[in-house]
């Protein structure tokens, strides 16, 4: 009885030594939380292409009792799928707080609703700087980007081609076909730069119910629509919310599509691309960046100094990679900057670059004294921020340190020898003179 506790926690070690490292970012084990079984086989694809890039899969009903996300203070996942979009309580310990906190504490969310979308779900999507329509019935209907079908339809399987343009989040190969989508829309505000569209609803969608006439105009619509948008948290954990499960199923994978008033018809959908793009942004196995090896020193000399003086010319540099899900690769790019900062910025430059992931810069050290700091806070769209500070002093001259003669005080100079051969002639006139 006394090996039961060693066992355990050897097995939680061993589940442990698979997580989230700043080494090695890709999501390795993911809970899928689901309404039903049946969505394991009906959404098999997705899932698949999850397997084979490595992720470790744990499937669940959402409603188990058994579920946890952490054990003794520590997680046991990476990431979150939340595919159990009419679940009103969640099994276990899990409720809407603790999958926030899960988010909060940097770890990552996929959350997929429908049309019978959940108060529960609807709360964590608000959280999250989304919000579906208020309407429970609503869905997203556009009679002119509607996905042609054999039967005429309410319209409401649309085939969206808004995207992103960031091939951060959507990879560098273009989408050509376009993501068929039936479910719910949902808004973000402009103001909040956490929350990116990236697929955004025609100017000629509205989100109202399709089996009732319109006696109000719709809250939601044209482009204000979001049928799958992002987060990138200030932690940089990353958050995917999509108002269709079944962008994600099989049946849409395989679909032909053909968008209204178009004459090409695609014999697959954009989804599995899509679906498969942004879920690697998701899960870090691109747009993670790192920097290493921030060095600074005076021009000429290799050795980081514990103080500089002003006016001393100094070299900055450090190294910056960006993870491909298998490896760390140099990151290029020409908008880095640092700052010399005391209060305010000093100095701010712009980062040069040998395209192998090394930037590096040189200045003059400001003509003032005291406590600055070496700053690079960089954040752009789809890659994690970098924030970077190191804390430096800078001292006056010594007395000994000034030239002898400054060139600048010539005139005193003058003037004050001008002085003294004025008052030794005038003495000399003075006491001679009869």
């Amino acid at each position: 009885m006394s090996r039961a506790p060693a066992i355990l926690s050897f097995l939680l070690l061993a589940v442990l030594g698979n997580a989230f490292s700043p080494e090695n970012p890709t999501d390795r084990k993911i809970l899928v939380l689901l309404d039903d079984l049946s969505i394991k086989s009906s959404h098999s694809l997705y899932f698949q292409s999850l397997q084979t890039r490595g992720f470790d899969l744990d499937f669940k009903l959402a409603d188990d009792p058994k579920i946890a996300l952490q054990r003794y203070g520590q997680y046991l996942y990476d990431a979150l799928i939340l595919f159990s979009p009419t679940i009103d309580s969640l099994g276990g310990s899990l409720n809407a707080a603790a999958i926030l906190d899960f988010v909060d504490s940097g770890h990552d969310l996929i959350l997929a609703a429908d049309a019978s979308a959940s108060d529960l779900i609807r709360e964590i999507a608000t959280e999250c700087g989304v919000d579906f329509d208020e309407d429970q019935s609503a869905m997203v209907i556009d009679h002119t980007s509607f996905a042609v079908s054999d039967t005429e339809g309410d319209h409401t399987l649309i085939a969206g081609d808004d995207f992103i343009q960031s091939d951060v989040i959507l990879g560098k190969e273009k989408i050509k076909a376009p993501v068929l989508f039936k479910g719910i829309g949902h808004s973000v505000n402009p103001a909040n730069s956490l929350v990116l569209k990236v697929l955004s609803a025609s100017p000629s969608a509205y989100s109202a119910n399709p089996k009732s006439k319109l006696s109000t105009p719709p809250t939601l619509t044209g482009s204000a629509i979001s049928l799958v948008s992002v987060v990138q948290a200030r932690n940089n954990a990353r958050v995917l919310i999509s108002g269709s499960l079944s962008m994600f199923s099989n049946r849409f994978f395989r679909s032909g599509v053909q968008k209204a008033g178009s004459t090409i018809n695609h014999e697959k959908s954009g989804n599995e691309q899509f679906v498969t793009e942004i879920s690697k942004w998701v899960f870090h196995e691109r747009g993670h960046l790192k920097a290493v090896n921030v060095r600074h020193h005076k021009v000429g000399e290799a050795d980081e100094p514990s103080i500089y003086r002003i006016n001393d010319e100094l070299e900055y540099s450090l190294e910056i990679y960006e993870w491909s899900g298998t490896s760390w690769e140099p990151y290029v790019a020409d908008d880095v900057q640092v700052q010399f900062y005391m209060m305010s910025p000093y100095v701010l430059k712009t980062m040069s670059t040998d395209q192998k992931g090394v930037y590096y810069t040189s200045f003059k050290v400001p003509d003032v004294y005291g406590v600055f700091q070496f700053k690079v806070e960089y954040e752009k769209l789809g890659v994690t921020s970098l924030s970077l500070a190191k804390q430096i002093p800078v001292r006056p001259f010594r007395h000994n340190e000034y030239e002898r003669f400054i060139t600048a005080a010539f005139p005193y100079y003058g003037a004050s020898f001008s002085m003294m051969g004025g008052f030794f002639l005038f003495s000399l006139v003075y006491l001679y003179h009869k």
